[in-house]
Protein backbone atom coordinates (compact mmCIF):
# COMPACT_ATOMS: atom_id res chain seq x y z
CA UNK A 1 0.00 0.00 0.00
CA UNK A 2 1.46 3.35 -1.01
CA UNK A 3 -1.35 5.70 0.14
CA UNK A 4 -4.42 5.41 2.39
CA UNK A 5 -6.70 6.28 -0.53
CA UNK A 6 -6.92 5.79 -4.28
CA UNK A 7 -5.01 8.54 -6.08
CA UNK A 8 -6.63 8.01 -9.49
CA UNK A 9 -9.81 6.83 -11.16
CA UNK A 10 -8.78 7.27 -14.79
CA UNK A 11 -5.01 6.86 -14.78
CA UNK A 12 -4.10 3.20 -14.42
CA UNK A 13 -1.63 2.57 -11.60
CA UNK A 14 -0.16 -0.71 -10.38
CA UNK A 15 2.36 -1.44 -7.66
CA UNK A 16 5.45 -3.23 -8.92
CA UNK A 17 5.95 -5.04 -5.65
CA UNK A 18 6.55 -8.70 -4.94
CA UNK A 19 9.74 -10.69 -5.44
CA UNK A 20 12.48 -9.36 -7.71
CA UNK A 21 15.67 -11.05 -8.86
CA UNK A 22 18.41 -9.62 -6.67
CA UNK A 23 22.17 -9.82 -6.47
CA UNK A 24 24.97 -7.89 -4.78
CA UNK A 25 28.21 -6.88 -6.43
CA UNK A 26 30.73 -7.71 -3.72
CA UNK A 27 29.12 -10.20 -1.31
CA UNK A 28 28.31 -12.79 -4.00
CA UNK A 29 24.70 -12.97 -2.88
CA UNK A 30 22.07 -13.89 -5.49
CA UNK A 31 18.41 -14.73 -4.96
CA UNK A 32 15.01 -13.11 -4.55
CA UNK A 33 14.17 -10.01 -2.54
CA UNK A 34 10.84 -8.39 -1.74
CA UNK A 35 10.08 -4.89 -3.04
CA UNK A 36 9.74 -2.75 -1.01
CA UNK A 37 12.20 -3.80 1.68
CA UNK A 38 15.74 -3.27 2.94
CA UNK A 39 18.33 -5.81 1.91
CA UNK A 40 19.48 -5.96 5.55
CA UNK A 41 16.58 -8.34 6.20
CA UNK A 42 18.84 -11.00 4.63
CA UNK A 43 21.10 -12.18 7.49
CA UNK A 44 24.29 -12.29 5.42
CA UNK A 45 23.63 -8.71 4.24
CA UNK A 46 22.81 -7.28 7.67
CA UNK A 47 25.75 -4.86 7.46
CA UNK A 48 26.24 -4.70 3.69
CA UNK A 49 27.35 -1.36 2.28
CA UNK A 50 27.74 -1.35 -1.47
CA UNK A 51 25.96 -1.88 -4.76
CA UNK A 52 23.21 -4.32 -5.68
CA UNK A 53 20.99 -4.98 -8.66
CA UNK A 54 17.25 -5.65 -8.91
CA UNK A 55 15.65 -7.13 -12.05
CA UNK A 56 12.10 -7.97 -13.03
CA UNK A 57 10.08 -8.28 -16.26
CA UNK A 58 6.72 -6.58 -16.82
CA UNK A 59 4.23 -6.47 -19.66
CA UNK A 60 3.51 -2.85 -20.55
CA UNK A 61 3.59 -0.28 -23.33
CA UNK A 62 2.71 3.23 -24.46
CA UNK A 63 3.45 6.23 -22.26
CA UNK A 64 4.65 4.76 -18.96
CA UNK A 65 5.82 6.47 -15.78
CA UNK A 66 7.92 4.55 -13.25
CA UNK A 67 7.43 6.21 -9.85
CA UNK A 68 9.96 5.35 -7.15
CA UNK A 69 8.82 6.42 -3.69
CA UNK A 70 12.24 5.78 -2.17
CA UNK A 71 15.51 4.05 -3.09
CA UNK A 72 18.37 4.08 -0.59
CA UNK A 73 20.39 5.96 -1.40
CA UNK A 74 21.49 6.14 -5.07
CA UNK A 75 19.61 4.57 -7.96
CA UNK A 76 20.36 4.01 -11.64
CA UNK A 77 17.34 2.74 -13.57
CA UNK A 78 17.46 0.80 -16.83
CA UNK A 79 14.71 -0.50 -19.10
CA UNK A 80 15.71 -3.27 -21.51
CA UNK A 81 19.32 -2.47 -20.72
CA UNK A 82 19.06 1.23 -21.59
CA UNK A 83 19.56 3.88 -18.86
CA UNK A 84 16.42 5.96 -18.19
CA UNK A 85 17.20 7.92 -15.00
CA UNK A 86 19.45 8.37 -11.98
CA UNK A 87 18.55 9.65 -8.53
CA UNK A 88 20.25 10.43 -5.24
CA UNK A 89 18.61 10.47 -1.80
CA UNK A 90 16.84 7.66 0.00
CA UNK A 91 13.92 9.72 1.23
CA UNK A 92 12.37 11.49 -1.75
CA UNK A 93 10.28 10.43 -4.72
CA UNK A 94 11.47 10.43 -8.34
CA UNK A 95 10.15 9.11 -11.65
CA UNK A 96 11.11 8.16 -15.18
CA UNK A 97 8.78 8.74 -18.16
CA UNK A 98 9.04 6.28 -21.05
CA UNK A 99 7.44 5.56 -24.40
CA UNK A 100 7.54 1.82 -25.03
CA UNK A 101 6.13 -0.62 -27.58
CA UNK A 102 3.59 -2.92 -26.00
CA UNK A 103 5.13 -6.16 -24.77
CA UNK A 104 7.48 -7.58 -22.16
CA UNK A 105 10.14 -5.25 -20.80
CA UNK A 106 12.80 -5.73 -18.16
CA UNK A 107 13.33 -3.12 -15.44
CA UNK A 108 16.74 -3.08 -13.77
CA UNK A 109 17.55 -0.92 -10.76
CA UNK A 110 21.14 -0.55 -9.59
CA UNK A 111 21.20 0.57 -5.94
CA UNK A 112 24.13 1.86 -3.89
CA UNK A 113 24.10 2.66 -0.14
CA UNK A 114 27.85 3.12 0.29
CA UNK A 115 29.54 6.31 1.44
CA UNK A 116 31.70 8.42 -0.85
CA UNK A 117 32.36 12.04 -1.85
CA UNK A 118 29.50 11.67 -4.34
CA UNK A 119 27.13 11.37 -1.38
CA UNK A 120 27.20 14.58 0.64
CA UNK A 121 24.13 13.86 2.78
CA UNK A 122 24.46 10.13 3.48
CA UNK A 123 27.53 9.87 5.72
CA UNK A 124 28.48 7.74 8.71
CA UNK A 125 25.98 8.94 11.25
CA UNK A 126 23.87 8.54 14.36
CA UNK A 127 21.31 6.63 12.32
CA UNK A 128 21.74 3.90 9.73
CA UNK A 129 21.58 4.20 5.95
CA UNK A 130 19.80 1.03 4.89
CA UNK A 131 20.03 -0.31 1.34
CA UNK A 132 17.40 -1.20 -1.23
CA UNK A 133 14.17 -0.21 -2.89
CA UNK A 134 12.77 0.69 0.51
CA UNK A 135 9.49 2.32 -0.50
CA UNK A 136 6.92 1.33 -3.15
CA UNK A 137 7.53 1.38 -6.91
CA UNK A 138 4.54 2.27 -9.11
CA UNK A 139 3.92 1.74 -12.81
CA UNK A 140 1.55 4.36 -14.23
CA UNK A 141 0.00 4.27 -17.70
CA UNK A 142 -0.30 7.77 -19.13
CA UNK A 143 -2.23 9.32 -21.99
CA UNK A 144 -1.37 12.34 -24.12
CA UNK A 145 -1.41 14.68 -21.12
CA UNK A 146 -0.79 14.24 -17.41
CA UNK A 147 -1.44 16.17 -14.20
CA UNK A 148 1.92 16.18 -12.42
CA UNK A 149 0.67 17.78 -9.21
CA UNK A 150 -2.12 19.80 -7.63
CA UNK A 151 -1.11 22.12 -4.78
CA UNK A 152 -3.82 23.36 -2.44
CA UNK A 153 -3.20 26.45 -0.28
CA UNK A 154 -6.03 27.31 2.14
CA UNK A 155 -6.54 30.79 3.56
CA UNK A 156 -8.74 31.84 6.45
CA UNK A 157 -10.75 35.00 5.74
CA UNK A 158 -13.29 37.06 7.63
CA UNK A 159 -16.03 35.43 5.54
CA UNK A 160 -14.77 31.85 5.89
CA UNK A 161 -12.25 29.94 3.81
CA UNK A 162 -10.71 30.40 0.40
CA UNK A 163 -7.91 28.54 -1.32
CA UNK A 164 -5.51 28.91 -4.20
CA UNK A 165 -5.16 25.79 -6.31
CA UNK A 166 -2.19 25.34 -8.61
CA UNK A 167 -1.76 22.44 -11.03
CA UNK A 168 1.07 21.45 -13.35
CA UNK A 169 0.03 19.80 -16.62
CA UNK A 170 2.47 18.11 -18.98
CA UNK A 171 1.98 17.15 -22.62
CA UNK A 172 3.03 13.71 -23.81
CA UNK A 173 1.62 14.31 -27.30
CA UNK A 174 3.21 15.29 -30.61
CA UNK A 175 0.62 18.01 -31.19
CA UNK A 176 -0.80 21.03 -29.36
CA UNK A 177 -4.16 20.67 -27.66
CA UNK A 178 -6.61 22.72 -25.59
CA UNK A 179 -7.78 21.27 -22.28
CA UNK A 180 -10.15 21.97 -19.42
CA UNK A 181 -9.17 21.39 -15.80
CA UNK A 182 -11.99 20.58 -13.39
CA UNK A 183 -11.76 20.42 -9.58
CA UNK A 184 -14.31 18.82 -7.28
CA UNK A 185 -13.97 19.65 -3.59
CA UNK A 186 -16.34 19.98 -0.64
CA UNK A 187 -19.40 19.32 -2.79
CA UNK A 188 -18.55 21.95 -5.39
CA UNK A 189 -16.99 21.86 -8.85
CA UNK A 190 -14.71 24.54 -10.27
CA UNK A 191 -13.52 24.73 -13.88
CA UNK A 192 -10.53 26.31 -15.60
CA UNK A 193 -10.98 26.19 -19.36
CA UNK A 194 -9.13 26.97 -22.59
CA UNK A 195 -5.78 25.71 -21.33
CA UNK A 196 -3.47 25.62 -24.34
CA UNK A 197 -0.89 22.88 -23.85
CA UNK A 198 1.90 22.93 -26.47
CA UNK A 199 3.27 19.58 -27.60
CA UNK A 200 5.86 18.21 -25.22
CA UNK A 201 5.61 21.21 -22.89
CA UNK A 202 4.50 21.86 -19.32
CA UNK A 203 2.13 24.57 -18.11
CA UNK A 204 0.98 25.65 -14.66
CA UNK A 205 -2.64 26.64 -14.04
CA UNK A 206 -3.59 28.59 -10.90
CA UNK A 207 -6.84 29.97 -9.50
CA UNK A 208 -8.47 31.37 -6.35
CA UNK A 209 -11.66 29.78 -5.05
CA UNK A 210 -14.05 30.36 -2.14
CA UNK A 211 -15.42 27.57 0.03
CA UNK A 212 -18.49 27.95 2.21
CA UNK A 213 -19.50 25.74 5.10
CA UNK A 214 -16.27 23.74 5.39
CA UNK A 215 -14.98 22.48 8.73
CA UNK A 216 -11.46 23.59 9.71
CA UNK A 217 -8.71 21.05 10.28
CA UNK A 218 -7.67 20.94 13.94
CA UNK A 219 -5.73 18.58 16.20
CA UNK A 220 -8.92 17.42 17.93
CA UNK A 221 -11.00 17.31 14.74
CA UNK A 222 -8.65 16.59 11.82
CA UNK A 223 -11.26 17.06 9.10
CA UNK A 224 -10.00 16.00 5.67
CA UNK A 225 -11.47 16.77 2.26
CA UNK A 226 -10.83 15.00 -1.03
CA UNK A 227 -9.85 17.12 -4.00
CA UNK A 228 -10.45 15.48 -7.37
CA UNK A 229 -8.76 17.05 -10.39
CA UNK A 230 -9.79 15.99 -13.90
CA UNK A 231 -8.00 16.97 -17.09
CA UNK A 232 -10.52 16.97 -19.93
CA UNK A 233 -10.16 17.06 -23.70
CA UNK A 234 -13.56 18.09 -25.07
CA UNK A 235 -15.96 15.92 -23.03
CA UNK A 236 -13.50 13.17 -22.12
CA UNK A 237 -11.44 12.93 -18.92
CA UNK A 238 -7.95 12.00 -20.10
CA UNK A 239 -6.13 12.15 -16.76
CA UNK A 240 -6.91 12.73 -13.11
CA UNK A 241 -5.38 13.12 -9.68
CA UNK A 242 -6.89 12.66 -6.21
CA UNK A 243 -5.44 14.05 -3.00
CA UNK A 244 -6.60 14.92 0.51
CA UNK A 245 -6.43 18.41 1.97
CA UNK A 246 -7.47 20.31 5.05
CA UNK A 247 -8.67 23.84 5.71
CA UNK A 248 -6.10 25.09 8.16
CA UNK A 249 -3.70 27.99 8.45
CA UNK A 250 -0.37 28.08 10.28
CA UNK A 251 0.95 31.46 11.37
CA UNK A 252 3.63 32.88 13.61
CA UNK A 253 2.73 35.93 15.69
CA UNK A 254 5.53 36.97 18.01
CA UNK A 255 6.32 34.06 20.30
CA UNK A 256 3.10 32.25 19.40
CA UNK A 257 2.60 29.51 16.84
CA UNK A 258 -1.04 29.63 15.71
CA UNK A 259 -3.27 27.02 14.11
CA UNK A 260 -6.36 28.73 12.69
CA UNK A 261 -5.69 31.65 15.03
CA UNK A 262 -5.41 29.49 18.16
CA UNK A 263 -2.05 29.13 19.97
CA UNK A 264 -0.35 25.75 19.87
CA UNK A 265 1.85 24.11 22.43
CA UNK A 266 3.64 21.17 20.88
CA UNK A 267 4.30 18.00 22.85
CA UNK A 268 6.04 15.55 20.61
CA UNK A 269 8.72 13.07 19.65
CA UNK A 270 11.58 12.78 17.23
CA UNK A 271 11.00 9.59 15.24
CA UNK A 272 13.28 7.73 12.86
CA UNK A 273 11.94 5.36 10.21
CA UNK A 274 13.50 2.25 11.76
CA UNK A 275 11.64 -0.83 12.95
CA UNK A 276 13.75 -3.64 14.48
CA UNK A 277 14.69 -6.24 11.82
CA UNK A 278 12.69 -4.50 9.06
CA UNK A 279 14.99 -1.48 8.91
CA UNK A 280 13.67 1.70 7.30
CA UNK A 281 11.09 -0.05 5.12
CA UNK A 282 8.28 0.27 7.66
CA UNK A 283 4.89 -1.31 6.79
CA UNK A 284 1.53 0.28 7.50
CA UNK A 285 0.82 -1.93 10.51
CA UNK A 286 4.08 -0.91 12.18
CA UNK A 287 3.39 2.77 11.47
CA UNK A 288 0.00 2.39 13.13
CA UNK A 289 1.63 0.74 16.14
CA UNK A 290 4.01 3.68 16.50
CA UNK A 291 1.25 6.26 16.25
CA UNK A 292 -0.95 4.39 18.71
CA UNK A 293 1.86 4.47 21.27
CA UNK A 294 2.61 8.13 20.54
CA UNK A 295 -1.05 9.07 20.95
CA UNK A 296 -1.17 7.11 24.22
CA UNK A 297 1.41 9.48 25.71
CA UNK A 298 -0.78 12.49 24.93
CA UNK A 299 1.64 13.77 22.28
CA UNK A 300 0.29 15.96 19.48
CA UNK A 301 3.33 16.24 17.20
CA UNK A 302 6.26 14.45 15.53
CA UNK A 303 9.52 15.62 14.04
CA UNK A 304 10.70 13.50 11.09
CA UNK A 305 14.35 13.44 12.04
CA UNK A 306 16.36 13.90 9.84
CA UNK A 307 14.76 13.39 6.44
CA UNK A 308 11.40 13.39 4.62
CA UNK A 309 9.16 10.52 5.68
CA UNK A 310 7.12 7.99 3.77
CA UNK A 311 3.94 9.75 2.60
CA UNK A 312 1.89 6.83 3.92
CA UNK A 313 3.04 7.82 7.41
CA UNK A 314 2.07 11.43 6.67
CA UNK A 315 -1.38 10.20 5.56
CA UNK A 316 -1.80 8.58 8.98
CA UNK A 317 -0.71 11.77 10.74
CA UNK A 318 -3.25 13.70 8.64
CA UNK A 319 -5.97 11.31 9.78
CA UNK A 320 -4.99 11.31 13.44
CA UNK A 321 -4.38 15.04 13.89
CA UNK A 322 -0.66 14.62 14.63
CA UNK A 323 1.21 17.78 13.63
CA UNK A 324 4.45 17.17 11.75
CA UNK A 325 7.72 19.06 11.50
CA UNK A 326 9.11 17.61 8.27
CA UNK A 327 12.80 17.93 7.73
CA UNK A 328 15.02 17.89 4.65
CA UNK A 329 17.85 15.41 4.82
CA UNK A 330 21.06 16.33 6.69
CA UNK A 331 22.41 15.71 10.17
CA UNK A 332 25.54 16.79 11.99
CA UNK A 333 27.59 17.96 9.00
CA UNK A 334 30.64 20.07 9.78
CA UNK A 335 31.87 22.92 7.59
CA UNK A 336 34.21 20.68 5.61
CA UNK A 337 31.38 18.28 4.82
CA UNK A 338 29.12 21.16 3.82
CA UNK A 339 31.88 22.39 1.48
CA UNK A 340 31.54 19.17 -0.52
CA UNK A 341 30.51 20.45 -3.99
CA UNK A 342 27.62 17.98 -3.96
CA UNK A 343 26.19 19.26 -0.69
CA UNK A 344 24.23 22.30 -1.83
CA UNK A 345 22.82 20.78 -5.07
CA UNK A 346 21.77 17.61 -3.25
CA UNK A 347 20.21 19.58 -0.38
CA UNK A 348 18.30 21.88 -2.73
CA UNK A 349 17.00 18.94 -4.72
CA UNK A 350 15.86 17.21 -1.53
CA UNK A 351 13.87 20.33 -0.59
CA UNK A 352 12.37 20.56 -4.07
CA UNK A 353 11.23 16.94 -4.03
CA UNK A 354 10.03 16.99 -0.42
CA UNK A 355 7.82 20.05 -0.84
CA UNK A 356 6.51 19.10 -4.28
CA UNK A 357 5.29 15.71 -3.02
CA UNK A 358 4.15 16.63 0.51
CA UNK A 359 2.79 20.15 0.04
CA UNK A 360 -0.87 19.21 0.56
CA UNK A 361 -0.51 17.38 3.89
CA UNK A 362 -2.38 19.50 6.46
CA UNK A 363 -0.45 17.81 9.28
CA UNK A 364 2.81 19.47 8.23
CA UNK A 365 3.14 22.69 10.22
CA UNK A 366 6.74 23.62 9.38
CA UNK A 367 9.72 22.74 7.18
CA UNK A 368 13.10 22.04 8.78
CA UNK A 369 16.67 21.80 7.49
CA UNK A 370 20.24 20.96 8.54
CA UNK A 371 19.99 19.43 12.00
CA UNK A 372 23.06 20.29 14.09
CA UNK A 373 25.13 21.46 11.13
CA UNK A 374 27.55 24.41 10.94
CA UNK A 375 25.23 27.25 11.85
CA UNK A 376 28.07 28.90 13.77
CA UNK A 377 30.23 29.71 10.71
CA UNK A 378 29.94 32.25 7.90
CA UNK A 379 30.04 29.55 5.23
CA UNK A 380 27.45 27.52 7.09
CA UNK A 381 25.23 30.59 7.29
CA UNK A 382 25.39 31.01 3.52
CA UNK A 383 24.14 27.42 3.12
CA UNK A 384 21.33 27.87 5.65
CA UNK A 385 20.23 31.02 3.85
CA UNK A 386 20.27 29.35 0.43
CA UNK A 387 18.14 26.45 1.65
CA UNK A 388 15.72 28.67 3.55
CA UNK A 389 15.36 30.87 0.45
CA UNK A 390 14.48 27.81 -1.61
CA UNK A 391 11.79 26.76 0.88
CA UNK A 392 10.30 30.25 0.83
CA UNK A 393 10.18 30.22 -2.97
CA UNK A 394 8.21 26.95 -2.88
CA UNK A 395 5.95 27.52 0.12
CA UNK A 396 5.24 30.84 1.80
CA UNK A 397 2.57 29.42 4.12
CA UNK A 398 4.64 27.37 6.58
CA UNK A 399 7.30 28.63 8.97
CA UNK A 400 10.91 27.45 8.66
CA UNK A 401 13.27 26.20 11.35
CA UNK A 402 16.41 24.19 12.10
CA UNK A 403 17.52 22.33 15.22
CA UNK A 404 20.72 23.86 16.60
CA UNK A 405 23.25 22.55 19.07
CA UNK A 406 25.62 25.50 18.62
CA UNK A 407 24.77 26.87 22.04
CA UNK A 408 25.69 30.54 22.45
CA UNK A 409 27.55 30.49 19.09
CA UNK A 410 24.77 30.24 16.52
CA UNK A 411 24.68 33.02 13.88
CA UNK A 412 21.64 31.84 11.89
CA UNK A 413 18.75 32.44 14.28
CA UNK A 414 17.56 35.48 12.31
CA UNK A 415 16.99 33.35 9.20
CA UNK A 416 14.14 31.24 10.60
CA UNK A 417 10.62 31.89 11.86
CA UNK A 418 10.89 29.36 14.74
CA UNK A 419 13.97 29.02 16.95
CA UNK A 420 14.74 25.39 17.81
CA UNK A 421 17.50 24.06 20.05
CA UNK A 422 18.77 20.64 21.12
CA UNK A 423 20.21 20.07 24.59
CA UNK A 424 20.53 17.15 27.00
CA UNK A 425 20.82 18.49 30.54
CA UNK A 426 21.62 15.70 32.96
CA UNK A 427 22.85 13.38 30.23
CA UNK A 428 25.61 15.29 28.46
CA UNK A 429 27.25 17.91 30.65
CA UNK A 430 27.11 21.65 30.04
CA UNK A 431 29.55 23.64 32.25
CA UNK A 432 27.63 25.44 34.97
CA UNK A 433 24.38 24.90 33.11
CA UNK A 434 23.48 21.29 33.83
CA UNK A 435 19.97 22.11 35.04
CA UNK A 436 17.32 22.17 32.31
CA UNK A 437 15.63 25.31 33.66
CA UNK A 438 18.87 27.30 33.57
CA UNK A 439 19.76 25.96 30.14
CA UNK A 440 16.34 26.85 28.74
CA UNK A 441 16.45 30.37 30.16
CA UNK A 442 20.01 30.95 28.92
CA UNK A 443 19.26 29.75 25.39
CA UNK A 444 16.11 31.86 25.26
CA UNK A 445 18.15 34.90 26.27
CA UNK A 446 20.82 34.15 23.66
CA UNK A 447 18.16 33.78 20.97
CA UNK A 448 16.58 37.06 22.02
CA UNK A 449 19.94 38.84 21.72
CA UNK A 450 21.09 37.23 18.44
CA UNK A 451 18.29 37.46 15.90
CA UNK A 452 15.84 34.98 17.42
CA UNK A 453 13.92 37.32 19.67
CA UNK A 454 10.12 37.52 19.60
CA UNK A 455 9.84 34.15 17.86
CA UNK A 456 8.40 30.82 18.97
CA UNK A 457 11.02 28.77 20.82
CA UNK A 458 11.06 24.97 20.60
CA UNK A 459 13.23 22.51 22.49
CA UNK A 460 13.68 20.23 19.51
CA UNK A 461 15.68 17.50 21.26
CA UNK A 462 15.93 16.59 24.93
CA UNK A 463 16.24 13.22 26.61
CA UNK A 464 18.57 10.51 27.89
CA UNK A 465 19.60 6.96 27.07
CA UNK A 466 18.57 3.62 28.54
CA UNK A 467 18.95 -0.01 27.58
CA UNK A 468 15.60 -1.79 27.80
CA UNK A 469 15.39 -4.12 30.81
CA UNK A 470 18.45 -2.70 32.55
CA UNK A 471 17.29 -1.41 35.93
CA UNK A 472 19.40 -0.63 39.00
CA UNK A 473 18.77 0.70 42.49
CA UNK A 474 21.62 3.16 41.97
CA UNK A 475 19.94 4.53 38.83
CA UNK A 476 23.27 4.53 36.97
CA UNK A 477 23.66 5.71 33.40
CA UNK A 478 22.08 3.48 30.73
CA UNK A 479 19.55 2.19 33.25
CA UNK A 480 15.84 2.75 32.69
CA UNK A 481 15.75 4.31 36.15
CA UNK A 482 18.26 7.05 35.24
CA UNK A 483 16.55 7.80 31.94
CA UNK A 484 13.18 8.18 33.63
CA UNK A 485 14.67 10.42 36.31
CA UNK A 486 16.43 12.70 33.82
CA UNK A 487 13.47 13.04 31.48
CA UNK A 488 11.19 13.81 34.44
CA UNK A 489 13.51 16.62 35.54
CA UNK A 490 13.92 17.93 31.98
CA UNK A 491 10.21 18.08 31.20
CA UNK A 492 9.36 19.59 34.57
CA UNK A 493 11.76 22.46 33.89
CA UNK A 494 11.11 23.02 30.19
CA UNK A 495 7.32 22.91 30.33
CA UNK A 496 7.27 25.29 33.29
CA UNK A 497 8.71 28.00 31.06
CA UNK A 498 5.84 29.81 29.33
CA UNK A 499 8.14 31.02 26.55
CA UNK A 500 8.66 27.44 25.35
CA UNK A 501 6.28 26.76 22.45
CA UNK A 502 7.01 23.06 22.27
CA UNK A 503 9.25 20.17 23.21
CA UNK A 504 10.23 17.08 21.22
CA UNK A 505 11.63 14.10 23.15
CA UNK A 506 14.71 12.49 21.68
CA UNK A 507 13.50 10.01 20.80
CA UNK A 508 10.49 7.77 20.30
CA UNK A 509 12.25 4.44 19.65
CA UNK A 510 15.76 3.03 19.77
CA UNK A 511 17.38 2.94 16.33
CA UNK A 512 20.41 1.44 14.68
CA UNK A 513 23.48 3.65 14.11
CA UNK A 514 26.61 3.25 12.03
CA UNK A 515 29.12 0.99 13.76
CA UNK A 516 31.69 3.81 13.87
CA UNK A 517 29.49 5.41 16.54
CA UNK A 518 29.91 2.43 18.90
CA UNK A 519 31.90 4.36 21.51
CA UNK A 520 28.85 6.28 22.73
CA UNK A 521 26.16 3.94 21.50
CA UNK A 522 25.94 0.54 23.26
CA UNK A 523 24.62 -2.21 20.97
CA UNK A 524 25.42 0.11 17.99
CA UNK A 525 22.03 1.62 18.75
CA UNK A 526 20.92 5.08 19.72
CA UNK A 527 19.24 3.95 22.94
CA UNK A 528 17.41 7.18 23.82
CA UNK A 529 13.98 5.86 22.85
CA UNK A 530 11.19 5.71 25.40
CA UNK A 531 10.48 2.39 23.73
CA UNK A 532 13.08 0.03 22.32
CA UNK A 533 13.38 -1.14 18.72
CA UNK A 534 10.66 -3.76 19.40
CA UNK A 535 8.39 -1.03 20.87
CA UNK A 536 8.66 -2.38 24.40
CA UNK A 537 7.99 0.43 26.86
CA UNK A 538 10.75 1.70 29.14
CA UNK A 539 10.05 3.33 32.50
CA UNK A 540 10.33 6.74 30.83
CA UNK A 541 7.22 6.06 28.71
CA UNK A 542 4.91 6.65 31.68
CA UNK A 543 6.97 9.66 32.77
CA UNK A 544 6.45 11.34 29.41
CA UNK A 545 2.78 10.36 29.45
CA UNK A 546 2.32 11.99 32.85
CA UNK A 547 3.78 15.29 31.65
CA UNK A 548 2.13 15.36 28.22
CA UNK A 549 -1.32 14.49 29.54
CA UNK A 550 -1.22 17.53 31.86
CA UNK A 551 -1.47 19.96 28.94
Amino acid sequence: MYRLFNTHKVRRVSEAGGLWDFRTQTESYEGKLAVPSCWEIIPSLAAYKGKAEYRRKFTLGGNVRLVFKGVSHTARVFVDGEPVCEHYNAYTEFHADLSLPYGEHEITVEVDNSYSEASALHVENDYYTYGGITRPLLIEELGDAVINYVHFTPKKTAEGWSASISAEIESKAAHDATYTLRYTLAGKTYTAGNIILPAGQTVTVSGEYNFDGVTPYTVNDPRLYTIYAELCLEDKTVDDLIDRVGFREIKVEGKKLLLNGEPLRLMGFNRHEDFNSLGSSVPLQAMMRDLALIKETGANSIRTCHYPNNELFLDLCDEMGILVWEEAHARGLDEKQMANPNFLPQSLKCIDEMIACHYNHPCIFCWGILNECSSDTDYGRSCYKALFDRILALDKTRPRTFASNKHFKDICLDLEEIVSVNFYSGWYDFPDLSAADKMTASLLQYANDHGGGDKPFIVSEIGAGAIYGYRTESACKWSEDRQAQIIDEQLSAVLANEDVTGVFIWQFCDVRVDESWFYGRPRSMNNKGIVDEYRRKKLSFDVVKRHFCKK
